[in-house]
């Protein structure tokens, strides 16, 4: 098998092996609590069959548009794209093989580039530079659905490319439970570190998730 297709194939096999919700996906709702140190946010969320997503109820707009955007980035990896329609046209090159067995594999596509790390059929570490701003995430620990995996425990750093320093690290430990057919996010505890420093802790919390 030559390197490119070798490449390829790596990637693939890691792309297909998260875990998606099927086109049955009912969507669901669920209560909302978000705390952060002693200030506590309640509210009401709504995942749509078509992915969108609501956020009522919580009456600070920044804290809204928190849970908005962690949820739009939960909801963008639980969503089921054939490969040839996401990477169908990149680039697949094979890199380095670490100490602790990951393989690199740098991935070209038509929007950016991205060199990602697989081990285990599991992406590992996602480079991607956008800019003046550049971030890693590496991935510790995956919960193993049956049906495949999702991400638990990671870091996101960030670095300003053009100092090298790093802006910031966030470190995230999510918690799923399995709801009828489908594993749904319970809990996501998030940490940021500013110049090594915990400088916030933010949890959100779901209950009463009921699908559809």
């Amino acid at each position: 098998m030559t390197a490119p297709n070798k490449a390829r194939e790596l990637f693939q096999t890691a792309y297909e092996s998260r875990y998606t919700w099927d086109t049955n996906f009912p969507g669901y709702s669920a209560n909302v609590k978000v705390v952060q140190g002693a200030e506590i946010y309640t509210g009401q969320i709504h995942i749509n069959h078509d992915m969108s997503i609501e956020v009522t109820g919580v009456t600070d707009q920044q804290v809204a548009e928190g849970i908005y955007t962690q949820l739009q980035d939960m909801v963008t990896h639980r969503q089921r794209t054939p490969f040839e329609e996401s990477h169908g046209n990149n680039e697949f090159v094979l890199g380095e093989t670490d100490n602790t067995n990951a393989v690199e594999i740098l991935v070209k596509g038509e929007s950016m580039d991205s060199t990602y790390k697989i081990r285990d059929k599991q992406v590992c570490q996602v480079n991607r530079v956008m800019s003046r701003m550049a971030f890693v995430i590496d991935t510790y620990k995956s919960l193993d659905t049956g049906e495949g995996y999702i991400p638990a425990c990671y870091d996101a750093t960030f670095r300003n490319t053009q100092t090298n320093t790093v802006d910031s690290i966030l470190k995230f430990e999510d918690t799923y439970e399995k709801i009828g057919n489908y594993y749904i996010i319970t809990k996501q505890v998030v940490q940021e570190y500013i110049d090594e420093k915990n400088t916030t802790n933010t949890e959100f919390n779901y209950s009463n998730i009921v699908l559809g």
